[in-house]
């Protein structure tokens, strides 16, 4: 017996004794699915540059959202923190002395990605109860113009970007959920609506759903039940780009409400109707309908403005810039992407943005044989980068004159973002990380900043595995531990 305990005191020494590969490989070689999962990893040392641990660092991955690394820094270095996004209103001339605007009042998208009921600067979770806040702002400018009428349409006007809604390798069913929202340059709650489901009074009435915002142009049709009991198994189908949803399903009498986020197909129309509304809560007539203005990529005219007669100013960049990478947002991940293209003079497309793109990687030393970009969300599962290519960004930015706002912009351990709920105890505090997440994905790069020690810049992005991601990804996080601390 005292052989047996000598010899399990003796099992952690010597396996913290091991070099740290082999000790990385014994962590990967203790889960089934981890073994058959495909890894990337690659570890540099910020002090010297100097490369810790490598594996399969030139070979290609889906890295989800460890793209929007890529975008935000794109979008940090190129426009800068303090760059705003304007919405405006307008129209071809202001109010006549009884307070009526002749012909449409467009309301101009400008790529703002937060005119929502979000709160900045960023806090975890913090939300106001006004989705259309901004709009009810501008509403408010527009009564205190004088105006008082509306003879013409409410244009939703997203013609600062190509309509280009859905980037290549997006799955179909994307577009149904908030994650997978239409991107626009006129973007209003996320382009998405809450649906509430609670239970109907007695038992097989069907659920009571309500919609918020109201979308004008989407009809639902309630196919659900309430039950006495069981469990709640709710469903939502809509075939992408019709107007009609199919909320089917049960929801016990007693159990709990469920909220879903839906996306909107045409954020552009859903921001005219909500302009609309506004208009008619603050007392204000519009003889027309509300309508959307797109441009394609052939459309090279630009009209002009008009006349300005409302406008709502975005906070600074990086603030935006913080939505994107500790909450994972995909739409404003694209919106970086296509306001890059647009300040730099191109016409506003995906195209143009990866371009741009692919100029800013360039500076960065990172060759493009090294990733494939075809969107800036990582919501693509076409998008291809390797762990030498995010780890080469990393590395760039972490020496640019953007190092505190870059590494501002990622999730903490253990304290916001999503990596609230990871390194609870090990890497708390420390470890500042881009979390990526697909079917069959997961991914995890950033920087490692302990008080004291060394600080590296490392991407670890493991594909192909076909267990629970939950169990994939402990392993990931004790990679990143076992790496920080250098034993």
């Amino acid at each position: 017996m005292k052989r047996l305990a000598c010899l399990a005191l003796l099992v952690p020494v010597a396996f913290a004794a091991r070099p740290v590969a082999e000790r990385i490989d014994g962590l990967i070689g203790a889960s089934h699915s981890a073994v058959q999962a495909f890894w990337g990893i690659r570890v540099v040392n910020l002090a010297d540059g100097s490369v810790v641990y490598t594996k399969n660092e030139d070979h290609f991955f889906v890295p989800a959202s460890n793209t929007k690394l890529f975008s935000t820094a794109l979008a940090l270095t190129r426009l800068g923190p303090n760059y705003q996004f304007h919405t405006t209103v307008a129209a071809d001339s202001g109010p006549d002395t009884e307070g009526v605007v002749h012909g449409d009042l467009r309301l101009i998208g400008g790529g703002d990605p937060n005119l929502s009921a979000r709160i900045l600067p960023y806090k975890q979770d913090e939300f106001g109860d006004n989705p259309v806040r901004a709009l009810d702002e501008m509403v408010a400018q527009l009564v205190a113009r004088g105006v008082r009428r509306v003879d013409g349409d409410i244009v939703g006007d997203d013609t600062r970007y190509v309509w280009e809604p859905y980037p290549d390798g997006w799955s179909a069913d994307d577009a149904i959920w908030e994650y997978g929202a239409a991107v626009s340059a006129l973007t209003l709650n996320d382009n998405a609506f809450s649906l509430h489901v609670r239970p109907g009074a007695r038992v097989g009435d069907p659920a009571v759903l309500t919609v918020s915002p109201h979308v004008e142009e989407l009809t639902i049709h309630n196919r659900t039940r309430t039950t006495e009991g069981g469990e709640k198994k709710l469903t939502y189908r809509r075939i992408p780009g019709s107007k009609e949803l199919v909320v089917g399903g049960v929801i016990p009498l007693l159990g709990p409400n469920e909220k879903t986020l839906l996306a909107v197909d045409d954020p552009a129309l859903f921001a005219a109707n909500a302009l609309v509304d506004a208009l008619a809560k603050a007392g204000v007539a519009v003889s027309g309908r509300a309508r959307a203005r797109h441009r394609s990529a052939e459309d090279t005219a630009v009209e002009g403005t008009g006349v300005e007669l409302a406008r709502h100013d975005s906070l600074p960049l990086v603030e935006a810039l913080r939505v994107v990478d500790k909450e994972s947002q995909n739409l404003h991940a694209e919106i970086m992407l296509r306001e890059v293209s647009r300040n730099a003079g191109a016409i506003g497309s995906r195209g143009s943005g990866l371009e741009e793109l692919k100029l800013f990687l360039a500076e960065a030393g990172i060759a493009p044989k090294q990733y494939n970009f075809e969107d800036g969300s990582g919501l693509s599962r076409l998008t291809l980068v390797t762990p030498t290519s995010v780890s080469r960004l990393l590395v760039y930015m972490y020496g640019s004159k953007y190092r505190d706002e870059f590494v501002s912009l990622l999730p903490v351990a253990g304290e916001d973002g999503s990596l609230k709920k990871r390194f609870r105890e090990a890497g708390h505090g420390a470890i500042h990380a881009k979390t990526g997440s697909l079917s069959h994905v997961t991914t995890l790069s950033g920087y490692m900043l302990p008080g004291s020690g060394k600080a590296y810049a490392f991407s670890i992005l493991v594909n192909n595995f076909n267990g629970p991601t939950s169990e994939v990804r402990a392993i990931l996080d004790k990679i990143a531990v076992l790496v920080m601390s250098g034993n």
